[in-house]
C-alpha cells in the first residue's frame, strides 16, 4: 500500500509536466522557452532552497551542479531545440524513449535487472505515445531529432545518477530538488541571454503562468519526482513518463477543443496500460540498489519521512 502511494504522488509529477504546452500557450510570451525555462527553474530551486535551510557540502558541490545539469540545466534547452525543430509529436515521441535509456543505464550503474517484460512495457509505452501524437505531415530534422535523443538521455542519466548519489546524511528531497533547480536554471541563464537577448515585457497572464509553472509544474513536481526515485527504482519512476503527453493530450481536449481520433484513443489506452503494467513489473524490484564503493544509499522508508519532515521544520521530528 505504501508503494501505491508513492507511486501514485510520483505520478503527479509527469502529469503536472503534461500541462506545459497549454500553460505556455495560452498564458506565456511566445517564442521565449529558455527564458521560460529559468523562471520554472531558478526562482522554484531558491524557494526550495531556503524553506529547507540546507547549502551543500563537500563534494555536494559539485554533484548538485552535474545533477542539475542533466536534469534541468540541459535537458531543458536541448528539449526546447527539439520542439522547435521537430513537430510537437515527433519530439513527444523521442522524449518517450527517456525510460529505455534508463533501463540501459540502470543496469549498468546501478545493477538493476533489465527485465525483458520492462523493457517490453516502456516500448509499448513510447509506441502509444505515436499513435496518440504522430500524424502524417510529420517532417524529419537531423538537428531536431539529435537534440531530442540527447534531452532524453540527458534527463535519464540525471535520473539514473540521482538514484546512484542518493543524499547526504540528514538531507530530505526538499533541499536535494532546491539544489539541482537552482543549478540548473543558473546554467540556462547564459544560454537564454545569448540566444533570446533581454527577458521580454510580463503581463498579468504571464506572472500567473510563470507562478503556476514555479510552484506547481517544477518546484513541487521535481520534488515529488525526485522524492519518487528515492524511494522507486529508476526503471520505475521513469516508466510514469508516459503519462506527460497522455494529460497533454487529454488537457488539449478538454480545454483547448482539439480532437481525439479513436488511434489516438487506442494509443492513450496502450501507453497507460504499459506504464500501469510497467509498475506492476516493477514492484518485486528491490527499491534500494545502489552498487560501487562510493555510492550512498538512500535511507530507508521511515527516514525519509523524518528527512522529509526535517526538511519542512528544519527540526527533528518527535514520532
Amino acid at each position: 500500500m505504501k508503494r501505491f502511494a508513492t507511486v501514485a504522488l510520483t505520478a503527479l509529477a509527469p502529469i503536472s509536466w503534461g500541462s506545459t504546452y497549454a500553460v505556455a500557450t495560452e498564458l506565456l510570451p511566445p517564442d521565449r522557452p529558455l527564458f521560460t525555462g529559468v523562471m520554472r527553474a531558478l526562482p522554484a530551486g531558491l524557494l526550495l532552497t531556503a524553506l529547507a535551510r540546507r547549502l551543500p557540502t563537500g563534494a555536494w558541490w559539485w554533484k548538485a551542479a552535474v545533477l542539475g545539469t542533466l536534469n534541468i540545466g540541459a535537458f531543458f534547452p536541448l528539449l526546447f531545440l527539439s520542439a522547435y525543430r521537430l513537430p510537437g509529436g515527433v519530439a513527444a515521441v523521442l522524449g518517450s524513449a527517456g525510460p529505455l535509456f534508463v533501463v540501459g543505464l540502470a543496469a549498468l550503474v546501478l545493477g538493476e535487472r533489465a527485465r525483458l517484460r520492462t523493457v517490453l512495457a516502456a516500448v509499448a509505452g513510447a509506441f502509444g505515445v505515436s499513435m496518440v501524437v504522430l500524424t502524417a505531415a510529420a517532417r524529419l530534422d537531423l538537428v531536431g531529432i539529435v537534440a531530442g535523443v540527447v534531452s532524453s538521455a540527458s534527463m535519464a542519466a540525471g535520473t539514473v545518477m540521482t538514484k546512484r548519489w542518493g543524499r547526504p546524511e540528514g538531507v530530505g528531497p526538499l533541499a536535494l530538488t532546491g539544489w539541482q533547480l537552482t543549478a540548473g536554471g543558473l546554467v540556462i541563464i547564459p544560454v537564454a541571454a545569448l540566444v533570446e537577448g533581454a527577458p521580454p515585457a510580463l503581463d498579468g497572464k504571464a506572472f500567473l503562468g510563470y507562478g503556476y509553472m514555479m510552484l506547481i509544474n517544477t518546484g513541487i513536481a521535481y520534488w515529488l519526482w525526485f522524492r519518487g526515485i528515492g524511494r522507486l527504482t529508476a526503471t520505475s519512476v521513469t516508466l510514469l513518463g508516459p503519462l506527460s503527453p497522455l494529460t497533454a493530450a487529454v488537457i488539449g481536449w478538454a480545454a483547448l477543443g482539439q480532437s481525439l481520433s479513436p488511434v489516438q484513443v487506442l494509443g492513450m489506452a496502450i501507453a497507460f496500460g504499459a506504464t500501469v503494467a510497467g509498475q506492476l513489473f516493477a514492484a518485486g524490484t528491490n527499491t534500494g540498489t545502489n552498487t560501487g564503493a562510493n555510492a550512498q544509499p538512500f535511507s530507508s522508508t521511515e527516514e525519509n519521512d523524518r528527512n522529509i519532515s526535517m526538511d519542512l521544520t528544519d527540526g527533528p521530528v518527535q514520532r
